[in-house]
């Protein structure tokens, strides 16, 4: 006695369970493929490039902070340099 396989083809399974059955598990299997890699390759290289967002925009502030800083004493150096040049003048 033999025991024949059976027959799995895309054919034979619509034409045992129907069109809207195979199709609902191969979405299904559709879905759980996409959610799978996202979770496990797209997910972890987000939160990477997240941390990274957060140190860059640290940086950027600090740099902010610097600029600011920097240009208050230029503007403190060109109010001396005024205030030099008007007591200059005074004083001739």
């Amino acid at each position: 006695m033999d025991v024949v396989a059976p027959d799995f083809t895309v054919v034979s399974l619509i034409k045992d369970y129907g069109f809207p059955t195979v199709m609902v598990i191969g979405l299904g299997y559709y879905v759980y493929f996409v959610w799978n890699f996202i979770s496990e390759n797209i997910e972890p290289e987000v939160e990477k490039m997240h941390v990274q967002l957060i140190k860059l925009i640290d940086q950027v502030r600090m740099l902010d902070q610097d600029m600011i800083r920097l240009q208050q004493k230029v503007d403190v150096i060109l109010e001396m340099r005024e205030n030099e040049k008007k007591r200059g003048k005074n004083d001739n």
